[in-house]
């Protein structure tokens, strides 16, 4: 019995009810634990440093006042990272951030089953800068997305219930971001 309680003190659950009760101390250790990923999220979407530390702030800030919105049909972690998505794609507009389009012959180069894995083992250096450019070429939605499936390993559903799209076109989009990341990378690499 000691031992479910122990690791049920450790849920985030036990940690958003002991805040709803009133011991607002124990928000201490959800932001202790989401912190850097938020942060981590946030910084690939709008792309500066200090932009991202301010939106972190704020996303804890409106989620320790937004707590008793938090029903629990989604776990704390998808909610939060819902919260900071759309802080900082919000903040992306408000500063009308210019992206590069993408030529759409690029796109048609890369075939619909690409031979090689966006994310592979043993990529060389060049490769990985390649990649970061491209990373950049995208939109802060498509790369806030790229992050949440391939970074922070969330679901497609997790993915869907954050950026409030529907599960088939969070799939969608995911296979259309990384054929566009591969097309940037190949004529990267041909040049």
């Amino acid at each position: 019995m000691r031992l479910y309680h122990e690791m049920e003190r450790l849920s985030d659950n036990y940690y958003v009810e002991k805040i709803r009760l009133g011991e607002t101390g124990c928000f201490a250790p959800l932001l202790e634990k989401y912190s850097k990923q938020v942060f981590s999220l946030i910084v690939k979407i709008v792309g500066n440093r200090e932009d991202a530390e301010e939106l972190t702030q704020d996303v804890f800030l409106k989620a320790f006042g937004s707590l008793s919105s938090f029903r629990g049909d989604c776990s704390f972690s998808t909610w939060i990272y819902r919260i900071a998505y759309n802080l900082a794609i919000s903040a992306t507009r408000r500063k009308n951030m210019e992206f590069i389009p993408v030529d759409e012959n690029v796109m048609s180069n890369v075939p619909d089953e690409p031979d090689e894995p966006l994310c592979m083992t043993n990529v060389s250096e060049e490769r990985i800068v390649y990649l970061n450019v491209a990373l950049e070429r995208l939109t802060s939605e498509e790369r806030a997305m790229i992050v949440l499936f391939y970074k922070d390993d969330k679901s497609m559903e997790e993915i869907a219930v954050i950026t409030g799209l529907t599960e088939t076109n969070v799939k969608t989009k995911i296979f259309r971001i990384r054929k566009k990341l591969l097309g940037l990378i190949k004529t990267m690499e041909e040049k």
